[in-house]
């Protein structure tokens, strides 16, 4: 019995030590869970809790507004309040979306659309759930803090575009950066749900008018509701700009091409500056400021006439007869064109092909080719130069260049030659493409900046000028060198021609104008006024008296007052508008506003007071050597001799 009892108590003190062990082994994890959690884990955990009771909003910095050269606002600001969802709220959000949707009239599926969407973000990065919210929106977000702590609003400022599109492709238009956008390395300091520019002026100017955000602290409930504020950072608002344009001159350019299908751009050659640029049809960028609905970007995007599409840089046509001004350029350069006398009756054979005219001229020279914008010399003078000689005058004037204007999306045209067409079309060079390209046919492709650019060029005596739409002194030396690097062109440069060259094409230009010439109906009494039509066939060809558009020809005029060192170029692209002479027209209308509004300023009268007058056949009476001075003070250019 004895033996039996010590056996127990023996027993017993091994189960006694066996739980002591274990009771140690569970308080040591115990004790480094614990401290665990108080030392390692006090930063995280009290940031956590510090979040729980103060929220980081963010304070948008205010876009800068966009004037007119005269300092006449464009675009402007207007506050507004959007809706965002936060998703470190500890709510089933599924349960809250019936209510949210009533709330703030957002369909369910549109709702968790956006939740998909998001899902891979971090937590603390909210959902814009709706912006641009109404008063009774704002007031039923109020309403249940309690019950939808989710839900947030955050003030902003949003853009307000002038109405009906006007001037929509030269300012553009705002929107949210996309994922494809971030990829890029011009927005890797950009972050997801940043509004950035999207085309135009907003686009190439987006890092001036951004500006840079702040953000405040605020104190908030447990359900999430604001009871107080720790500290702000201010935003900085972005900068300010002054663009080139002259509203005056771009209401008259839009009243212009209103119902029609073209592009309009003016510009003073002598800077570059650009007055106005119009380019139709157009789109609201107002349905971009706000959330862009499926049902209007389909409208435009499947738009065949291509409402986004700025027409004046980027329509790449056939610029027709306008091409004869710089095919002039060459042959008079080249010294084959002075004596040339060209007998047209309708069109001449070229290498066993028949090219026609539009009309019999008759006697044709180097005087009223122009003016008659005659194929038949035109064809002849093409055959004499060679592919050669007249994409090298088409490459010193800038065709199949960008011309480095600072707007987005300019298109290169094409220029063509013996190379272009073996490395792009894989063909050899033909003796009759030589033909077409000597009317700004065939092969031919120009922008309306390019052929405004090289025609005033040569009008100015040589001058080519790198044309812009910011005026200059307002952005700093590295923002200006960065633009100038993102958009590259040909610049400014020199165009060969002599004084006698340069007078002969300019009293030609005007001629144009006179009773003689293609535009004779455009004609502006008592304006110098100069240019050239064009009248460009489509690729399905010319039809006549049918009802099918697209075969109609794209009408082209190149016009500048006064005819030597102009102090305006307007460049006109009216697709389908038959002849040349239909864009003068529209193109007179612009000029006139010009004229008008320069001779209202007190000592600009001589400039505009009257044209100079011509002979019989049109022809100037006088060379005009002693032409009047500039409207800045600047006697005219001196021509590069050759």
């Amino acid at each position: 019995m004895d033996t039996g009892i010590g056996r127990e108590e023996k027993l017993s003190a091994a189960k006694l030590h066996m739980t002591q062990y274990v009771v140690a082994a569970v308080m040591l994890v115990l004790g480094i869970g614990l401290w665990r959690l108080q030392v390692l884990g006090s930063d995280n955990y009290k940031v956590l809790a510090e979040q729980n009771r103060v929220r980081k909003v963010p304070v948008l910095a205010p876009r800068g507004k966009i004037f007119d050269r005269e300092g006449r606002i464009i675009v402007d600001n207007y506050p507004s309040v959007s809706c965002y969802l936060l998703r470190d709220q500890q709510q089933k959000l599924e349960a809250d979306l019936p209510l949210i949707s009533g709330g703030l009239h957002i369909p369910v599926d549109q709702i968790e659309a956006d939740l998909k969407r998001f899902q891979y973000a971090p937590k603390y990065q909210s959902i814009p759930l709706k912006q641009d919210i109404t008063p009774d929106e704002q007031a039923f977000i109020e309403a249940h803090r309690n019950e939808l702590p989710e839900l947030e609003t955050l003030d902003e400022q949003r853009r307000l575009y002038p109405r009906d599109g006007f001037a929509a492709h030269m300012i553009g238009y705002v929107g949210e950066i996309s994922e494809n956008d971030l990829n890029e390395e011009k927005y890797a300091a950009y972050s997801p749900g940043d509004v950035v520019g999207k085309s135009g002026v907003e686009e190439a100017y987006d890092s001036v008018l951004r500006g840079v955000d702040g953000s405040r602290d605020v104190i908030v409930n447990s359900h999430g509701k604001e009871v107080g504020t720790l500290g702000q950072e201010m935003a900085t608002p972005g900068k300010d700009l002054r663009l080139t344009l002259d509203l005056d001159l771009q209401m008259a350019a839009e009243k212009a091409l209103e119902g029609k299908i073209g592009a309009i751009v003016a510009m003073d050659p002598h800077t570059g500056e650009i007055l106005a640029m119009v380019s139709r049809p157009t789109y609201d960028p107002n349905e971009f400021a706000v959330r862009l609905t499926k049902a209007y970007w389909k409208s435009i995007n499947e738009d065949p006439n291509h409402p986004m599409m700025n027409k004046a840089l980027q329509a790449q046509l056939a610029p027709g007869s306008t091409f004869k001004v710089i095919m002039t350029l060459a042959g008079l350069q080249e010294n084959v064109a002075q004596d040339m006398h060209v007998v047209c009756n309708g069109g001449a054979t070229f290498y066993g092909h028949f090219f026609g005219c539009d009309k019999h001229h008759g006697s044709v020279d180097i005087h009223n080719a122009l003016p008659y914008s005659c194929d038949t010399f035109y064809y002849t003078l093409a055959a004499k130069l060679g592919i050669d000689k007249i994409a090298a005058y088409g490459h010193s004037v800038g065709m199949g260049m960008k011309t480095g204007i600072d707007l987005p999306d300019e298109q290169v045209g094409v220029m063509p030659s013996e190379p272009w067409k073996l490395k792009t079309l894989h063909d050899k060079w033909y003796a009759g493409d030589t033909i077409s390209v000597g009317i700004g046919q065939g092969f031919d492709e120009a922008t309306p900046i390019q052929l405004a650019r090289a025609l005033s060029g040569i009008a100015s005596g040589g001058a080519l000028v790198r044309p812009h739409v910011l005026l200059p002194g307002q952005i700093s030396e590295s923002q200006q060198t960065a633009i100038e690097q993102t958009y590259t062109g040909s610049g400014a440069a020199r165009i060969p021609i002599t004084t006698e060259n340069w007078q002969t094409i300019t009293d030609d230009m005007a001629n144009v104008l006179s009773p003689i010439g293609t535009a004779a109906e455009a004609h502006l009494e008592g304006v110098d006024f100069a240019g050239k039509t064009g009248t460009a066939d489509v690729i399905s060809g010319r039809k006549k008296g049918t009802a099918d558009k697209s075969t109609i020809p794209n009408a082209w005029f190149v016009g500048m007052t006064p005819r030597r060192n102009p102090d305006i170029v307007v460049a006109v692209l009216w697709e389908h508008g038959y002849w040349g002479n239909n864009s003068a027209k529209l193109a007179a209308q612009v000029i006139n506003a010009y004229v008008t509004k320069q001779r209202s300023k007190a000592g600009n009268l001589m400039r505009y007071a009257s044209a100079p007058k011509t002979d019989g056949v049109g022809q100037p009476v006088a060379k005009h050597e002693d032409a009047p001075v500039g409207l800045g003070g600047s006697a005219p250019a001196t021509p590069t001799g050759q």
